[in-house]
């Protein structure tokens, strides 16, 4: 049986177009700069997501296709965000998500995902509708969340990857199931480093 598995993994990833290759790549970029909290996390996002639009659309997962559609210009919003001088001409600090802010995000989750379920549902031959649904409506509020530098970006990105490696895989893009399992790693890397480096400020505060 595992042999089987890793044999699968294996045709699959020979069948893997480079195009894949180019969108995982700048996506893990993207992501290890995020971390970083380093404004190359835009240019390299951005890359990523206008190749994902194509491949979404070839396999069909028309609510990821149109999240990162999305992403662009969040990665456009983010960029400008991240780069804007405060007041005392500083960059955007990492804060931490108040309490009308948790409501704001819980309330966009669900609204998007029953909009974009219902949509999935209606009006595409999505076979996925629920999985799509869920995870797009999850990476729009993190992708949010990051252009405001909040700490808890990452906690939406953990979830949305975590649902994303096996749904990626069962549509037989294997690198892109391999990208977000690294993503994943990333994402929890990030969250560590993003609320300590939050902690270290108030404290020197």
């Amino acid at each position: 049986m595992l042999i089987s598995v890793f044999q699968t993994f294996y045709d699959n990833l020979l069948a893997s177009s480079w195009l894949e290759a180019v969108a995982v790549a700048a996506g893990l970029m993207s992501v290890w700069y995020a971390r970083r909290e380093d404004i190359l996390v835009y240019p390299t996002g951005i890359v990523n997501v206008l190749i994902y639009v194509y491949l979404c659309y070839e396999v069909k997962l028309y609510a990821d296709m149109s999240i990162n559609i999305f992403y662009f210009g969040m990665s456009i919003y983010g960029w400008i965000k991240w780069t804007r001088k405060t007041s005392d001409n500083q960059t955007r600090p990492i804060t931490v998500m108040d309490r009308k802010e948790w409501i704001l995000s819980a309330g966009g989750l669900v609204l998007f995902f029953f909009a974009l379920w219902y949509i999935l549902q209606k009006y595409t031959d999505s076979n996925v509708p629920v999985w799509d649904a869920l995870t797009t409506a999850i990476f729009i509020i993190g992708m949010w969340l990051m252009a405001l530098k909040k700490v808890e970006n990452w906690i939406f990105w953990i979830a949305g990857d975590l649902i994303s490696v096996p749904l990626y895989a069962s549509k037989s893009l294997v690198l892109s199931s391999f990208q977000f399992a690294v993503f994943l790693a990333l994402a929890i890397a990030g969250y560590i480093e993003w609320r300590k480096k939050f902690k270290l400020k108030t404290t020197s505060i």
